[in-house]
């Protein structure tokens, strides 16, 4: 009896630690070691395995590289949207100046009992001049002020109507109609593009907008008959490979 006292005396004063390395014995001579207390060089995880300090410190590494590109692409997308803003401003900007210089050789005196703006009158070729403001028009349309975009088109085929520009712009004049909801008006401008420039290379993209625009009027026919012209005038263009596709669709 003296004997067992002395031995659980003994065991008692052992530290903690070392009684951490001692196994426990289940029953049948199976041998389950006791958890690793904080401190001791490891982590309990699931099933009893344990993760060492090694496998620890690759976790949070991998956890703050995360975190890291996170930030980065939340960064990015901030800036995208300040460009954006950025580039609506500019563009707006490049209009307004243009425009108000190209004005000033215009400006007829208005009158004093029903003051009007000033009709634009044609303008003799200068193709330098032609490109800055077809430039200008179209960074409208990027900067997606539709508004503004249709206004400088408008203004731009008054002055310069001959332009090499002026299908181009006869034609994103019907794309910023289209995206505004004014069917009659885009139908009109992708018309007038098949029209006035027949050998211009927007026609089968015209065309194409054109049946579409009849379709979605509900114009089955016109649309039919539009797509078919695209197949068979321009056959090796994107817009025939459209045109077939939604020609099988057509209802």
């Amino acid at each position: 009896m003296k004997y067992r006292q002395i031995l659980v005396a003994g065991l008692v004063s052992l530290p903690l630690i070392a009684l951490a390395q001692v196994p426990v014995s289940e029953g049948g001579g199976r041998v389950r070691p006791l958890p690793t207390l904080p401190g001791s060089g490891g982590a309990q995880v699931g099933g009893g395995a344990v993760a060492s300090p090694s496998a620890q410190g690759e976790l949070f590494m991998q956890l703050q590289q995360m975190q890291q590109e996170m930030s980065r692409l939340r960064g990015m997308v901030e800036e995208q949207q300040h460009e954006i803003q950025r580039l609506k401003q500019e563009s707006l900007e490049r209009y307004q100046q243009l425009d108000s210089r190209l004005n000033q050789t215009q400006a007829a005196p208005s009158s004093a009992s029903a003051p009007a703006a000033p009709a634009v009158a044609p303008e003799p070729a200068d193709p330098e001049k032609e490109k800055l403001y077809y430039d200008a028009a179209f960074d409208l349309i990027k900067a997606k002020d539709f508004d503004k975009a249709s206004q400088a088109f408008n203004a731009f085929l008054r002055r310069y109507p001959s332009s090499r520009y002026a299908a181009n712009a006869r034609y994103w004049l019907g794309e910023v109609a289209l995206v505004k909801g004014d069917l009659q008006a885009a139908g009109q401008a992708f018309a007038r593009v098949t029209l006035d420039y027949p050998d211009h290379g927007k026609v089968p993209d015209a065309l194409y907008k054109l049946a579409d625009v009849e379709r979605r009027l509900g114009r089955v026919d016109k649309a039919r008959a539009a797509f078919q012209e695209v197949i068979a005038k321009y056959p090796e263009t994107s817009a025939a490979k459209l045109a077939e596709r939604d020609l099988k669709n057509l209802r």
